[in-house]
Parts: C-alpha cells; structure tokens; sequence
C-alpha cells in the first residue's frame, strides 16, 4: 500500500532518517539504512527488503509509482522539491532520490554451505572497516559470482550508508554472515571442503597466476592498513601474493579483490 505526501515540515519525525544520514552507526544501531541514487533505489525495490518510505521530488515519483504499489508493504512517499531536500539532508544531491528501509538480518554460515551451486566460492573479510571500500569489494563480489560474504566483528557492517552506496545496492543480492571468530569460520569452512586462501602481498610463495582456483574456495582479504592478522593467517589453508612491480607495497583491498576474482573466474571458464 503506497501513501503519498507532500513534506510540509522538515521536522516531521517520519524524516528523522533523512535529516541524520550522516549518523550512519546510529542508523545500523536502529536497524535501518538510507539507501541514495535512481539506481540504488530501483536495486532495493526489486528485492525482498522491507522498505519504510521513498523520499523524492514529485516528478521523480511517477517512474516509481507502479513498482512502489506493488510492494506488498506499507510505504509513504514523501515528496519535495530538491532545494527542500538538500536542506533536510544537508547534501548536495545529484537526483534526489532515497529511500528508508529496514536492514535485514545477516545469514548463518550453515545457511551458506547449504546453498546448492557447483563450485562453492565465499569471500571473507578480516577488519575492513571503511565502509567505501566495504561497498565496492560487494560490488566486486556479486559481479563475479560469489554466493556469501563473511564478516568478522571488526569489520564495518555491511549495510552503513556508504557501503550500500557504493556497492551500488548489490548488498541486496549477497548473503552475509557475521562472524564473531573468523579463524573458527574458516576451519568450519574447510571441513566443508572449502579451500581458504589468503591475499596476503608479503608471501613469496605462491603468486596468482600460480594458484589453482577450481574447486570450492574462500577468499580472505584484511584491513586496509594491516591486511590479515596473524591469526586469521594461520587458519588459512595457503597464503597468495599479486605479483608487483619493486617499491609497490600492496593494492587497495577492492582492487585487490577484483584481480583475484576475475583471476578465478578466468579460471573456470577455461
């Protein structure tokens, strides 16, 4: 059911969300997140999230109304002319459009080995705490195919602002796991037969090109000013290095992802 109504006041407390996009933690802690952009926004309706509201101008609303009646929950359009917008939110925004909706509940790993595909792949993270880079490693993961992504406590949450953002809503097609331990992830992980792999730059080992990828496999990425913590290591069943120029220390973590992802699927394709 789609309710639609002009803001008459930017203190209406149905906009609160809006006016404190910059609080995302307080947002997760509320469990719920802002999701930004035509593209984001149409990415969230097509799934099975459980949408609160859309906030945009009134024209934009007419491409939205159809698929927004559709849903099967309550939603309130709220409209506005951009300038009362961006004043609400406090941002400069390039098409005004949003959306409130509630952030749903990660998966088990149970729940992820019990996914029916050929050829298992996960990929784990160990401490990446910004979320901008969070949403892109997303946005890598689901444009090669990986069927769950695996968080360990010090890593940001996966449905901040800046991560759905950048994740371009791809969070919405990715199952994730939060896990408390991650070593105890990844030894669960291989008595499934899964391998664990760790992109560690600072092997001389095995390089990537190196590194057989088939079978079913997760791989690790750390933090962007430590990589993978020594326990984390440890628990990996091997550890593989991107060739680099000298002098050249690593690879930002997304980037990094993205080279070891296309590498696999080069891989399975062959």
């Amino acid at each position: 059911m789609l309710t639609v109504e002009k803001v008459d006041s930017l203190n209406d407390p149905r906009l609160a969300p809006y006016r404190t996009m910059r609080r995302q933690f307080d947002h997760w802690r509320q469990e719920i997140f802002v999701a930004e952009g035509a593209k984001v926004v149409w990415r969230l309706l097509a799934s099975d999230i459980q949408v609160l509201s859309v906030l945009m101008p009134e024209a934009a609303l007419e491409e939205f109304e159809t698929v927004l009646k559709s849903r099967p929950e309550p939603i309130v359009a709220f409209t506005a002319a951009k300038p009362v917008l961006e004043e609400l939110t406090g941002f400069q925004l390039y098409q005004g459009i949003l959306a409130l909706a509630k952030i749903p509940g990660p998966a088990t790993l149970h729940a992820l080995l019990s996914i029916p595909a050929t050829g298992r792949l996960f990929v784990a993270l160990d401490g990446l705490s910004n979320a901008e880079n969070l949403g892109a490693v997303i946005r890598n993961c689901v444009a090669f195919g990986v069927q769950g992504l695996i968080l360990n406590e010090t890593c940001a949450p996966p449905y901040l602002r800046r991560a759905v953002r950048n994740s371009m809503g791809t969070i919405f097609k990715l199952p994730y796991v939060r896990a408390g331990a991650l070593p105890t992830a990844l030894h669960e992980l291989q008595k499934a037969g899964i391998r664990t792999i760790a992109a560690h730059p600072h092997t001389k080992e095995t390089s990537i090109w190196q590194t057989d990828f088939s079978g079913d496999c997760c791989l690790v990425f750390g933090s962007e000013g430590f990589g993978i913590s020594s326990p984390v290591l440890a628990a990996c069943n091997e550890a593989v290095a991107i060739p680099m120029q000298k002098g050249t220390d690593s690879l930002n973590v997304a980037s990094a992802s993205a080279v070891f992802l296309s590498e696999l699927q080069r891989q399975k394709k062959l």
